[in-house]
């Protein structure tokens, strides 16, 4: 009768036949977090833009507390980034361009970030209306999210097994559109991290065999998106001595200026500090400031900076470039 009992036993703990419901799923989440050194996860991200799709390779790395890496790979291009945290900041590295900005940044706690478990463990706390399922074994967790600078983002879907290993993700509009979703291949809650895994230098040697590119101004990208009201006024084209740069003004109620120019990149690796936030466009990572927007895509650098638009409108017309771009 004993065997029998700690068979039931075994069976009952392996099989995961626990009464979960929505308060012992969100406790049992948080200690697999929290609890343990951090965590390492790697999956498959995709991003849709109306007809645009792009897929990136997610590799990330979470140490307790407060250390970060996560490397995106596009998988259109091999362009790869580097977003690292540490004690000394937060920095996005571009290694085919030799080149990091540095930022004093609240990064990862000032938006949702989907492929960053502690922080959807922060959205689902914030939302007292988040909704819990079980079908077959799996949790089915919806949750509003927060991303301040592209408000049509309103909702999220974790599914996790009955382990707390997340599956898949997805995050929607208001129209129930899919707009952003990951695929995790591996995760791992309790990993071991090498000393130097978010040390800047060492992040920098492991990718310095990166093949270096940069683009050219043979073709001009304009916006596919303006404003009502708003039209292009002036079109500048100047020489540099790497490249060029065209700088062109746009008048009308939403007025705003946009240069694009050649990209460098530096002989030796070269950290820029800047002020303002990082920033995921569709296709690569940029920087977020109260006026204006910047990133490197193909090459070539965008900036965008009006006194008169908000972040949200300046990222609808970056994002319809960052489109073309893809097309071409």
């Amino acid at each position: 009768m004993k065997k029998i009992i700690v068979v039931f036993i075994i069976c009952f703990i392996l099989t995961g036949c626990v009464n979960i419901n929505k308060s012992s799923f969100i406790s049992s989440l948080s200690k697999k977090i929290k609890n343990g050194s951090g965590y390492k996860l790697d999956g498959i991200l995709t991003v849709h833009n109306n007809d645009d799709v792009y897929k990136y390779k997610v590799k990330v790395l979470y140490k307790k507390d407060d250390n970060y890496k996560v490397t995106l790979t596009n998988t259109s291009n091999d362009h790869t980034q580097i977003i690292l945290k540490n004690d000394d900041g937060v920095y996005v590295l571009t290694p085919a361009l030799n080149k990091s900005f540095k930022f004093q940044s609240e990064w990862p706690y000032n938006n949702s970030q989907i492929y960053l478990l502690d922080t959807v463990l922060r959205d689902i706390k914030a939302d007292k209306d988040w909704k819990f399922k079980k079908v077959n074994g799996r949790y089915f967790i919806d949750s509003k999210v927060n991303y301040p600078n592209n408000s049509r983002l309103v909702k999220q879907r974790f599914v996790f097994n009955n382990s707390f290993k997340p599956l898949k993700a997805t995050v929607y509009d208001d129209n129930d559109v899919d707009c952003m979703s990951m695929i995790f291949n591996k995760v791992d809650y309790n990993p071991k991290f090498d000393k130097n895994d978010f040390n800047l230098d060492s992040v920098v040697k492991k990718n310095e065999d990166t093949e270096k590119t940069t683009g050219n101004l043979d073709d001009i990208i304009y916006p596919m998106f303006l404003p009502n009201g708003t039209k292009l006024v002036d079109e500048e084209k100047i020489d540099k001595s790497n490249g060029q740069r065209v700088i062109m003004s746009y008048d009308g109620e939403k007025s705003f200026l946009l240069v694009e120019e050649t990209a460098e990149v530096f002989n030796d690796f070269t950290v820029v500090p800047t002020s303002g936030e990082p920033f995921m466009l569709m296709d690569t990572f940029g920087v977020m400031t109260d006026n204006s927007i910047s990133w490197t895509s193909g090459g070539v650098d965008y900036y965008i900076v009006s006194d008169v638009m908000s972040g949200e409108e300046l990222v609808e017309i970056a994002q319809s470039i960052t489109g073309v771009i893809a097309i071409k």
